[in-house]
């Protein structure tokens, strides 16, 4: 029979609690918490924070319960406006932006975990180093030939609407993170959020190695992982739509050959 449970020292047990502030508005907050410095388990901190004297996003209270409770929590923020994807974790089971997600959003406690299915650096933060030289492996950036390199490369308004739904994308893993494929096959399988970007400038008009892109992706694994899930679809926070550019890569592909 498959054993289908973690191992002893990755199971997460009770950790601390900190009361914080009580008030009308209380609510708890259940936080992952890890430290590679010590040879302990992961633990789930509780901390209560009021929202009388918070901001109402996700991020706005971890940030508060950082500043005023535990100041060794550590996590990933930049902008708080949704565009950088620095703060991505799981909230509620979700994979999501801390600085867009309201509080009230969330029914009961506040569960937030670090992205799913990635390595720890610490506490809620994810090592994103696999995922960064997936996306770098499909070369995201404009090849043109070197005769056009000094002329500018224009558009018509349809061409640059076919980019819409793909350039959006901030990168915050949270697609890739939700997809069970990726889970299981990460090694080799660019994942969803990797895909979109090839696919971003595979269908761009100012692009000229369209041809190699497709031929790069045309493998076993790299690609045909996909099975449509949708889960990145509903993971995004900003709304794209992933699993709509592999399908559009694998018909491109069938098409060439």
């Amino acid at each position: 029979m498959a054993n289908l449970r973690l191992p002893k020292d990755s199971r997460v047990r009770p950790g601390h609690t900190h009361e914080g502030e009580i008030g009308a508005e209380t609510r708890e907050f259940q936080v992952y918490r890890w430290d590679p410095d010590k040879n302990d388990n992961p633990r789930l901190d509780v901390f209560h924070v009021d929202l009388k004297n918070c901001g109402p996003m996700v991020l706005d209270a971890v940030i508060k319960i950082k500043n005023e409770i535990d100041s060794t929590l550590t996590f990933r923020r930049s902008c708080r406006e949704g565009i950088c994807g620095s703060c991505a974790m799981n909230i509620d089971g979700v994979n999501t932006l801390a600085c867009t997600k309201p509080i009230m959003d969330v029914k009961g406690k506040v569960r937030i975990y670090p992205l799913p299915h990635m390595p720890v650096i610490k506490d809620l933060v994810s090592d994103l180093t696999h995922f960064f030289q997936q996306l770098a492996s499909v070369e995201p950036w404009l090849k043109t030939n070197e005769s056009t390199g000094l002329t500018e490369s224009t558009q018509t308004v349809d061409e640059r609407k076919r980019l819409d739904g793909l350039y959006e994308c901030i990168l915050c893993a949270c697609c890739s993170t939700s997809c069970p494929s990726y889970w299981w096959n990460s090694e080799r399988y660019l994942g969803p959020a990797a895909l979109l970007q090839a696919y971003r400038w595979i269908v761009d008009s100012r692009d000229r190695a369209t041809e190699d892109r497709l031929e790069q992706l045309d493998d076993t694994f790299k690609l045909y992982r996909c099975h449509t899930i949708m889960n990145c679809t509903n993971a995004c926070p900003k709304g794209l739509n992933p699993a709509k550019a592999i399908g559009q890569i694998k018909t491109m592909i069938a098409r060439s050959q």
